[in-house]
C-alpha cells in the first residue's frame, strides 16, 4: 500500500473503524479493497495468523467520529479561545473513542446496533457521563431532552455485564448539594454495577459566555468532598467497594487532606484526576516500583494519539529539546548536564501544590519549582495537562541560562502544545521528563 491509498474494505467487509480493521486484518489472508489516485484496486494480502497488517492509518474511525448533539453548559469545547487546530475543536459523543481512549459518551446518540456492537465484539471497559440520574434535571445538564432516557443504555450494558466507568461534573448551583447526594443515591439504586464514579469540578475558562457557569467556592468544594465521603461510606457498606471518589483538585480547593493512598485501591480512576497526587507521591518516595504515570490529556484522541487507540505513547525520559544549551550534550542515555546545575520543574499552578511537599522534603536548595500560570485559557484552569506553550515560554524568559528546566510530557500531544508550539521553540532548553513520580525523581539524579 502507499501513503494517501483509501482503505474500502478488508476481505469483502466494510471497514468502519480501527476496531473492525485490526479484527479483520488478523486473518491469515486478507484481501484489501483500496482506492488509489480515484481508481479502486484490489490487494491480496498473506501473512501468519494474528500478525497485524502493520498499515498506519490517520484516523481512529474511517466513518466520520459521531459528533455529540448536547449542548451542556460546561462543556470544555465550547470554552476553548479561538485560533488554535481545527482538530480540537471536535466534539464527539462516539461509544468506539470510549473504547479506545477513554473518551466519556453520555449515551444520548447510543442505539440498538451499538450495544449488539459492543457486546459481540467485548467493547469494554466503556466511560459514561451520567452528571445526573433525575431525568429533569440531566435533560437541563445536557440540553438535550434525550438526556431523560438514554442512561437506558447505562443499565442494559451493565445488565450485559459490560465494565462501566461513571463521571459527575459538578457545576455548582446546579447539580450539587442535594442533587448530588441524590445522583449518588440514584446510583446506588439503580447503576450499582458501575465499576467507578469520579466526581469532578467544573473547569471555568476566560472564554465562557454561560453566566451560570461559575468556579467551586471553598466552601462548596468543601460540601462536596462531604458528600462524596458520605457516600463512599454508604457504598463500602452496602456494596463492598466504595465506587465513588473526588477528584484531586476538590482537597486542593477545600484544603482538606488527600485520602489514604490504599482508599485509591489500583489507582483504576487516575485519568479522571483522582488519586493522582498520591500515586505520585508513591513513585517519588519510592514507595512502590509500578508507575501510574499520566497519559496525554483531554485531547488524546483527536490530537496526536496514534489511530489505533489505547493512547498515545511515552515519551523518552530526558529528552532535551529547544533552546541552546550553555555547556553539555544530548548522548543516546540522555542528557548530559553541567554538575551542580540548578533544576526547576515547569508544572500546572495546582501541580505547584502537589509538588512543593515532596520537593521540600529532598531538603535540596538547588531545585525549585516553577508554577505556569494558564494565562491561554485563563479561569480557574490550572492542571498540568492544559499548559500550552506560549504560557511556558512566558515563564522561562525571566528564568536564567544554564539551569535544567524538566517539562512534563503530559502536555504534549504530538510533540507539542495546545497552542501548536513545539518545545524547540521555547526560549530555554527543556528536558520533558514522563509525568510521573520515579521519572522526576530520576531526572533530579541526572548530573549530580
Amino acid at each position: 500500500m502507499l501513503v494517501g491509498d483509501q482503505l474500502l474494505a478488508i476481505s469483502g467487509r466494510p471497514v468502519r473503524d480501527v476496531i473492525e480493521y485490526r479484527v479483520l486484518g488478523d486473518e491469515a489472508e486478507v484481501e484489501l479493497e483500496l482506492v488509489r489516485s480515484g481508481s479502486g484496486i484490489t490487494v491480496e494480502v498473506r501473512k501468519d495468523a494474528g500478525v497485524p497488517l502493520g498499515l498506519e492509518v490517520d484516523s481512529p474511525v474511517f466513518d466520520g467520529v459521531r459528533t455529540c448533539d448536547n449542548h451542556c453548559e460546561f462543556c470544555f469545547i465550547h470554552q476553548l479561545p479561538p485560533g488554535m487546530r481545527r482538530s480540537l475543536y471536535l466534539k464527539d459523543d462516539d461509544y468506539r473513542l470510549s473504547f479506545l481512549y477513554g473518551n466519556f459518551t453520555t449515551l444520548t446518540r447510543f442505539t440498538e446496533a451499538d450495544l449488539e456492537r459492543v457486546l459481540v465484539e467485548g467493547l469494554a471497559p466503556l466511560y459514561v457521563s451520567i452528571h445526573a440520574t433525575d431525568p429533569h434535571l440531566r435533560t437541563e445538564l445536557l440540553r438535550n431532552r434525550r438526556g431523560a432516557t438514554s442512561l437506558r443504555w447505562l443499565r442494559s450494558l451493565l445488565d450485559a455485564g459490560v465494565e462501566v466507568h461513571g463521571q459527575i461534573v459538578v457545576c455548582p448551583g446546579l447539580n450539587d448539594g442535594d442533587a448530588l447526594a441524590g445522583t449518588l443515591c440514584g446510583i446506588l439504586e439503580d447503576f450499582p454495577e458501575l465499576a467507578s464514579v469520579a466526581v469532578v469540578p467544573l473547569g471555568v475558562s476566560d472564554h465562557n459566555d454561560e453566566p451560570r457557569m461559575r468556579p467551586h467556592t471553598v466552601a462548596e468544594a468543601r460540601a462536596v468532598v462531604d458528600t462524596v465521603t458520605a457516600a463512599r461510606s454508604v457504598f463500602t457498606e452496602l456494596l463492598g467497594r466504595p465506587v465513588v471518589a473526588a477528584a484531586d483538585e476538590y482537597y486542593l480547593l477545600a484544603g482538606r487532606p488527600f485520602p489514604s493512598a490504599e482508599e485509591y485501591g489500583s489507582f483504576e480512576m487516575h485519568e479522571d484526576g483522582i488519586g493522582m497526587a498520591r500515586a505520585f507521591e508513591l513513585e517519588f518516595t519510592g514507595a512502590t516500583e509500578q508507575v501510574v504515570g499520566v497519559q496525554p490529556g483531554f485531547f488524546a484522541s483527536v490530537d496526536g494519539a496514534p489511530a489505533a487507540g489505547y493512547r498515545a505513547p511515552r515519551g523518552e525520559p530526558g529528552a532535551l529539546v529547544g533552546g541552546t544549551l550553555a555547556s553539555g550534550s544530548v548522548g543516546p542515555s540522555g542528557p548530559q548536564v553541567a554538575a551542580g546545575a540548578d533544576v526547576a520543574v515547569l508544572t500546572g499552578t495546582l501541580g505547584a501544590q502537589v509538588l512543593e511537599p515532596l520537593l521540600a522534603g529532598l531538603g535540596r536548595s538547588d531545585v525549585r519549582i516553577l508554577p505556569v500560570p494558564n494565562r491561554w485559557f485563563g479561569g480557574n484552569i490550572g492542571v498540568t495537562g492544559l499548559m500550552v506553550g506560549a504560557d511556558v515560554a512566558a515563564v522561562l524568559r525571566d528564568q536564567p541560562e544554564g539551569d535544567r528546566y524538566l517539562l512534563p510530557d503530559v502536555c504534549l500531544s504530538g510533540g507539542r502544545f495546545l497552542d501548536g508550539v513545539v518545545p524547540e521553540e521555547l526560549p530555554r532548553p527543556v528536558e520533558v521528563v514522563p509525568t510521573d513520580g520515579r521519572a522526576l525523581r530520576a531526572a533530579l539524579e541526572v548530573g549530580r
